[in-house]
């Protein structure tokens, strides 16, 4: 990362006391590319700003409230955090002041692996183990997991996907006892929240012995109360089906989908695949091309291609050479396009109003049947012949 280091070494010019903290040491310490830089700094946030923009640097004030500036570099954001010490939490947001305690600071985190700071001659502050945690497979809170969690129960979330991404072995008993204890704080999180974190447990490592533990704690039920199958997404993902969140939230939803998309105030673009997944009509191996056609020609390529998964996972749960070559088809085939619209039925003579859909209707219906095969010649023929029916009918 030359690039980042060089502009590293601008806000360390400025901010000589400033560390690099949380998710950037521990990626770095793992050999692992680093996705966000955020810092950390003694100095309270206006001396932050003035200080960066009295060298000339853009700063915008991100969460002043939470003591977070962000200078922009090249267009490259970077976080910079008073250190903080909780004044008030309630499960949910915390009151802060600023403190120059490094310690103090770090003792606020949620776990150990994501305590430790960095500072600009390389040296890394680990004041609670997250080395030895991290080098061991450990996720580990920062002291009392019970106090953790109730300063934020989105902690118990967390806990489950850091887990799936860094620990190995049985998880942490001292974690595991307190979220089972806790477990009901999980209803007083906004559900933005509890999506967020699911997601990524969907899409993460470890993904169905994660559900099991969240399920043997007592947290899953939380998660979806509407019911949940983690057999069935189990299935899903021995057949070999993508890492799509939305694909597997439907492998794993047992209840009404349309409730959960509710709750969990899905986006519209996620409800809306979410329920289209778990619909039909559902392709299935052994469909020649007409029945392809006229599948694509009604449905979205990627919802048929979901509902193969399910269907798939439903009767086989295992890799299958037909459902996969049915997907391919899918894949492969343009969906195909009725040729006419509504004004080919009154160029032919079709006065305007609700007949006109009627009459499309009944030539597109006949263009399905046909295999989709008709074109806008031969529609035309059979849409003169749908009229002519039509006023022999009304005499």
């Amino acid at each position: 990362m030359p690039g980042v280091l060089e502009q590293l070494g601008r806000i360390w010019t400025i901010l000589p006391d400033a560390r690099l903290v949380g998710g950037a040491v521990r990626d770095l310490l793992r050999g692992q590319a680093v996705a966000d830089i955020d810092l950390a700094c003694a100095e309270a946030p206006d001396a932050v700003m003035a200080k960066l923009k009295a060298a000339g640097m853009k700063v915008v004030p991100t969460g002043l409230a939470h003591g977070t500036v962000t200078a922009v570099i090249d267009r490259r954001p970077f976080e910079i955090t008073t250190l903080r010490r909780d004044e008030e939490t309630d499960g949910r947001h915390a009151t802060v002041a600023w403190t120059q305690d490094w310690r103090e600071d770090a003792a606020r985190r949620d776990f150990t692996i994501n305590a430790m700071s960095c500072d600009s001659a390389g040296v890394v502050h680990d004041y609670f183990g997250g080395q030895a945690d991290l080098a061991a497979g450990r996720v580990r809170f920062v002291g009392d997991a019970r106090l953790r969690i109730t300063e934020d129960a989105l902690r118990i979330l967390r806990f489950f996907r850091f887990q799936a991404r860094y620990g190995s072995g049985r998880p942490d008993p001292q974690a595991i006892d307190a979220i089972t204890a806790l477990a009901a704080l999980i209803d007083r999180l906004s559900v933005e929240r509890i999506w967020s974190e699911l997601r990524r447990i969907l899409t993460g490592p470890e993904v169905t012995r994660t559900l099991w533990q969240m399920h043997d704690c007592g947290v899953l039920a939380h998660v979806l109360p509407e019911g949940s199958s983690i057999p069935r997404l189990e299935r899903l993902l021995a057949c070999g089906a993508p890492d799509a969140p939305v694909l597997r939230l439907a492998a794993l939803v047992a209840g009404d989908e349309r409730a959960v998309a509710r709750r969990l105030k899905l986006s519209r673009a996620e409800g809306g695949a979410l329920a289209r997944t778990r619909g039909e009509p559902v392709p299935c191996p052994g469909l020649d091309g007409p029945d392809i056609l006229r599948l694509l020609a009604d449905h979205d390529p990627r919802d048929l291609i979901w509902r193969a998964w399910l269907r798939q996972a439903d009767a086989l749960g295992r890799p299958d050479a037909g459902w996969e070559g049915l997907r391919d088809q899918l894949v492969r085939t343009p969906p195909p396009v009725f040729p006419l619209n509504g004004g080919d039925v009154m160029n032919a003579g079709c006065p305007p109003g609700a007949m006109v859909g009627q009459v499309l209707g009944q030539v597109r219906q006949w263009w399905l049947e046909k295999g989709c095969a008709p074109d806008h010649a031969a529609c035309i023929t059979r849409l003169r012949a749908v009229l002519a029916e039509g006023v022999a009918r009304a005499t």
